[in-house]
């Protein structure tokens, strides 16, 4: 008997992570290219975008497991989302020449924050 299939079989997750590797060395390039010809300015902190690389490979981890938990949120989700925070948190405070001293306690709240998910999630 020919069953169709159901479909998670159907579906197809891309385990691959080297699409993402080359998109953003794509971005990178295009953002120092338009910086060499004058068409943006990076400013004196242009190296803070580096930083970033943390929170997307945290927020990339986050998402492919997301979606082979079934789309469901849970501990090994929020873990990595939390976690790719920090990084976001630190680029933007030298990209915007934020004070430390003023900002130290959102890493406070982003930790309270990730508590409180983590006792929520399954």
């Amino acid at each position: 008997m020919n069953e169709l299939p159901s479909p998670d079989q159907n579906r197809t997750v891309n385990h691959n992570p080297a699409w993402t590797g080359g998109l953003i060395l794509i971005v990178i390039g295009v953002v120092f290219l338009l910086a060499n010809i004058g068409a943006i300015s990076l400013g004196h902190n242009w190296w803070a975008w580096f930083i970033l690389l943390g929170t997307v490979g945290a927020w990339s981890s986050a998402w492919n497991i997301y979606q082979h938990n079934g789309h469901r949120v849970t501990r090994a989700v929020t873990g990595p989302f939390i976690g790719g925070i920090f990084p976001l948190l630190v680029a933007a405070i030298f990209l915007f020449d934020l004070n430390w001293g003023m900002i130290w306690p959102v890493f406070l709240i982003v930790a309270g924050l990730a508590a409180l998910f983590n006792s929520m999630s399954r």
